[in-house]
């Protein structure tokens, strides 16, 4: 064997890695775009809209997100949708492991938590969670957090009583399948959902619920939600 044929070679090893190094990424691309929301395409997903409230038509109808400016401090994370998105309908388990379904959130503001015991981010955030449910809970809205845990409630069960979250009630999702349906790419994902059930918003990763800025968003959406059905 010459010296050329050599170097051709010991050449080859580095060649596959590079080549294997390209295949990962272009692997994970493919996974983060298949999970991203379904308008990325349309519009940036995670570049959060901070311009005016609202704007008017050629007629002086106000258009747009009623949320639009408020993703501000501790919401900065918060991606509001220009308009309200439709979601798949999705099933999950309440009290006693009644079986409900997303019909049944329908007919008020529902800040939609996903969440696992496994999830330091979310043990951190629960009690904000608890707190805004404790002062804006109502007929008009809910936190509505769903644990996506399988192997029985138990485990949601004390997760949720070590983390001092009395005022919330418990769901799970023991199929798992929840995260995917609704296109969540971290843990814990939260979505902001209107009456009718379809997001005006999502915040990826732990936030402090119980801020002003939180406070003022879910209020708007609220404020919204009454204003549409009067």
């Amino acid at each position: 064997m010459n010296a050329s044929t050599k170097r051709k070679h010991a050449a080859s090893p580095a060649k596959y890695l590079i080549a294997a190094s390209v295949a990962a990424i272009a692997g994970f691309a493919t996974v983060y775009w298949s999970l991203a929301p379904s308008d990325n395409a349309s519009s940036p997903a995670l570049a959060p809209e901070r311009a005016a409230t609202s704007s008017q038509d050629e007629e002086g109808v106000i258009t747009g997100s009623p949320l639009k400016g408020l993703n501000t401090g501790a919401m900065s994370a918060f991606v509001v949708r220009p308009k309200p998105f439709s979601l798949p309908d999705f099933s999950f388990e309440g009290a006693g492991g009644a079986k409900e379904s997303s019909a049944d959130l329908k007919g008020r503001v529902v800040l939609l938590n996903i969440w696992a015991t496994w999830c330091v981010p979310c043990r951190e955030e629960m009690p904000q969670l608890n707190a805004l449910q404790a002062e804006l809970g109502g007929e008009g809205f809910e936190v509505a957090a769903i644990n996506i845990d399988k192997g029985g409630t138990e485990k949601a069960k004390r997760f949720l009583e070590e983390t001092g979250a009395k005022n919330l009630t418990l769901y799970t999702d023991p199929t798992g399948k929840l995260f995917a349906k609704l296109k969540a790419v971290g843990m814990p994902t939260t979505l902001l959902l209107n009456a009718q059930g379809e997001e005006m918003g999502r915040l990826v990763g732990p936030a402090d619920w119980a801020s002003p800025e939180a406070k003022a968003l879910i209020e708007a959406a609220i404020a919204a939600s009454d204003d549409g059905a009067s």
